[in-house]
């Protein structure tokens, strides 16, 4: 069953959560520079959470625990696919819907995605 704590994303105390699909060094590297960019931008006002602890399934249900409306997700593909190098997946905690955002649009789509 899942346990989803539906703050709205203005009083949410953690309002992103990026998360490398697993702790390989190159995806951890990157996933710490989208999480610097994310939060370096200023266009997120609030905590912007880094997670590698355990499964990406459980981070998720973690993150939905708390409240994170949106969760990152950097994956292989971020790294290697000639057609989805340099884009993360953005996960909606209430619809669990996954975009393929680029990554240089990634601080912008987070700040519009939370205004609702």
């Amino acid at each position: 069953k899942r346990v989803v704590m539906k703050f709205h994303p203005d009083i949410a105390p953690i309002k992103v959560a990026v998360l490398p699909l697993s702790k390989k060094e190159n995806l951890v590297a990157l996933a710490r520079d989208v999480h610097r960019k994310i939060y370096a931008s200023g266009l997120i006002t609030g905590m912007v959470q880094y997670d590698d602890a355990q499964s990406i399934g459980r981070r998720y249900r973690r993150q939905d625990e708390v409240g994170t409306p949106l969760c990152v997700t950097v994956d292989f593909d971020s790294l290697e696919s000639e057609t989805l190098k340099g884009t993360v997946t953005v996960r909606d905690r209430d619809t669990m819907k996954q975009d393929r955002v680029p990554i240089a649009d990634l601080p912008r789509h987070l700040a519009n995605r939370l205004k609702r």
